[in-house]
């Protein structure tokens, strides 16, 4: 089975809400996107968007300009249908072999909620972390949450690479600053703990 046909599987065969990264907590992304003072037209992508919740709340708080990435086509189709296809743009590529992300044009803010720590090959990270560094502008912002070094090692049936703040910034290298990470227990909807590490990055001038 291929990784799109995981994830593709996946999202099919749970409800929504049953999805083991499934939030209704999107306090921890909020204060970190809140301390990027961006304007409400600036161009954010959330990557590995899946069908999260994060882009509704975002629409609530007016920001206009967003996209999502996701390997799976029909995550992407359910988030489509649910917010409305005219309030996001959509773009299913695999984020380790990038053909339509190339082509985009950099962006305000690169969220990324639990989709790096699925690399466990230096080339699928090296990959990512070249695309990201030219896909955001000078003085635009990075957000990760990601399972942190004492987290699972495993999810959705997928080996994952665990982070660490030191990891975060030697990976993405001298050209981002670190302004903000935290610690943060996820609760699954199954009721069981996910330890993560929140980080906030802006790319230097």
């Amino acid at each position: 089975m291929t990784l799109q046909e995981h994830w593709d599987k996946s999202y099919l065969n749970s409800s929504d809400d049953k999805l083991g990264w499934y939030e209704t907590d999107l306090s921890p992304s909020l204060d970190l996107i809140a301390k990027t003072n961006l304007s409400k037209n600036a161009k954010i992508l959330s990557v590995g968007a899946g069908i999260t919740t994060l882009i509704d709340e975002l629409l609530k708080q007016r920001y206009s300009n967003l996209m999502a990435t996701d390997i799976s086509a029909v995550a992407l189709n359910k988030l489509r249908n649910r917010i409305g296809k005219e309030n996001i743009e959509c773009i299913t590529d695999d984020l380790t072999k990038p053909v339509s992300l190339l082509k985009m044009k950099p962006v305000d803010l690169w969220i990324d909620r639990a989709v790096l720590h699925f690399f466990t090959e230096r080339k699928d990270q090296d990959t990512y972390f070249d695309l990201l560094r030219s896909k955001v502008k000078r003085k635009g912002y990075v957000i990760f949450a990601e399972f942190n070094t004492n987290g699972a090692k495993v999810c959705s049936g997928l080996q994952v690479h665990r982070y660490n703040e030191e990891m975060l910034i030697k990976n993405l290298g001298t050209g981002f600053e670190l302004i903000d990470s935290f610690e943060y227990t996820y609760i699954m909807p199954s009721g069981d703990k996910r330890p993560y590490i929140y980080a906030l990055f802006k790319k230097n001038n």
